[in-house]
């Protein structure tokens, strides 16, 4: 797993705009996120949300119930100073979600864009999915995007794990039933592509 001082460091010497995974409008993530929720409101937690813009285009939407969880409390800082007043309606939690113990059942939608990808380990990836299945309430939906198999080999200098649909999915098993994927061109901000997989998927009842 990545270090928090690593991140800490990123956050702390790069914008936030100036680093490869930005983007302006999490506009995939969003639209993920409303097919999981339907049109009712929901309890969302974003994973390694640190300082995406997804929380801004969440409460644009009419989100009222939201987390964001972060390993680097200078990425939770700079969305907060962003938000302004807006971010006083967001719970923060600064955390390994490796190892931090979150709420059971209290989360209608888990969404991680790019945390997974960095546990390289079995047992971090087993630590994660116990993680996802204390937290999301039964018959709820999993959203979590990782580089694809033709996607970068190490980001922000660390190594990572690529993935396809299939190969996702296989790490979180059984209790989890895949609802779609997709896959996404992210566009740096140095011009660079970075090719990613979402999978969408529900937690089944025990």
């Amino acid at each position: 797993m990545q270090s928090k001082e690593h991140w800490e460091q990123v956050y702390s010497t790069k914008h936030t705009t100036s680093v490869s995974w930005f983007q302006e409008h999490a506009r995939q993530s969003v639209d993920l996120i409303r097919r999981a929720r339907g049109a009712e409101q929901a309890a969302i937690i974003d994973v390694g949300g640190g300082a995406s813009t997804l929380v801004d285009d969440l409460l644009a939407e009419g989100d009222a119930d939201i987390t964001v969880l972060d390993l680097s409390e200078a990425a939770l800082s700079a969305a907060r100073a962003r938000l302004g007043e807006r971010a006083a309606t967001v719970t923060w939690l600064a955390g390994d979600i490796t190892r931090v113990e979150l709420p059971v059942h209290a989360y209608d939608v888990w969404h991680d864009r790019a945390v997974f990808h960095f546990l390289t380990t079995h047992d971090e990836r087993e630590a994660y999915v116990r993680a996802v299945l204390r937290a999301v309430k039964p018959g709820g939906h999993v959203i979590v995007a990782t580089f694809a198999e033709d996607g970068p080999e190490k980001c922000s200098g660390l190594p990572v794990m690529r993935y396809n649909a299939e190969t996702l999915h296989a790490e979180f098993g059984r209790p989890f039933t895949v609802l779609g994927h997709e896959r996404e061109e992210h566009r740096t901000p140095f011009g660079t592509v970075q090719k990613f997989i979402y999978c969408l998927c529900r937690k089944e009842p025990c």
